[in-house]
């Protein structure tokens, strides 16, 4: 009768352990965007009154990201731990990582918009051209040396060539390049946890023969400028959809 029970409490705990496990990737997500929407609400500047502009821009550039997203899956170029998601998909991708699209650019963007307002003089004004001249050359010549590894070649070139036509366009970058330093530290906590920081095992895994190899801490590198990509795109399109609204 004791070894019943015992064994019955322990199969409880178990299935609650798994259960909260599988919740894992879901409260990453929400974790990253839950104070950026509660402060989205505070009257003197309120975020929440250009949230069309901000998901206008963020449809278009999640669509981008997925179908990216979806064919990397397919190749076995990174993958996803079915111990720490719901096991809810769309096509081959588990709904955290669609949430992960609009959670993270949402934060980053959140945080463009709260510099505009906190940030009179960007300590980057004087050197963002030359910031983007060095991402351009090592992003370039990283790729092409590396073109064999698909995460880098095609993370590496594709964040390059945006930086070249934001370049070509004459953009300031001082505030996007200080929003990304900024969101840098959360960055490594958030995307540390997918990659297996502080957990048994990682939720998103990746294939190493695609990437450079090089782990900071547990983060491929490449993770930081797909993440610098994702932001820049959003937030350009978000001043875009803004800029046609101010225009009117």
């Amino acid at each position: 009768m004791f070894w019943n029970a015992s064994c019955s409490w322990e199969i409880s705990q178990t299935i609650q352990e798994i259960t909260m496990q599988s919740y894992t990737y879901l409260l990453v997500d929400l974790a990253c965007i839950f104070i950026p929407f509660l402060a989205s609400f505070y009257s003197k500047h309120a975020f929440y009154k250009d949230w069309l502009f901000f998901f206008k821009a963020n449809i278009i550039v999640t669509i981008l990201f997925l179908v990216w997203d979806y064919f990397f899956t397919e190749a076995g170029i990174w993958g996803f731990n079915p111990d720490y998601i719901l096991g809810i998909y769309l096509g081959n991708l588990p709904i955290e990582e669609i949430l992960f699209f609009i959670a993270i650019p949402y934060a980053c963007v959140f945080t463009y918009f709260a510099l505009t307002y906190l940030i009179n003089n960007n300590p980057l004004a004087k050197i963002e051209r030359f910031i983007s001249y060095i991402f351009i050359s090592v992003l370039l010549v990283v790729a092409v040396l590396n073109y064999d590894k698909l995460y880098t070649s095609i993370t590496f070139f594709s964040a390059s060539l945006f930086l070249i036509y934001l370049t070509f366009k004459k953009q300031d970058l001082a505030l996007h390049y200080l929003s990304y330093f900024i969101i840098l530290p959360f960055f490594f906590m958030s995307n540390g946890l997918l990659t297996g920081s502080f957990i048994a095992e990682p939720i998103v895994w990746y294939n190493d023969a695609e990437n450079l190899g090089l782990r900071l801490g547990t983060i491929p590198i490449e993770d930081s400028i797909y993440g610098m990509l994702l932001i820049f795109m959003n937030i350009e399109l978000y001043r875009f959809f803004k800029g046609q609204r101010l225009v009117e």
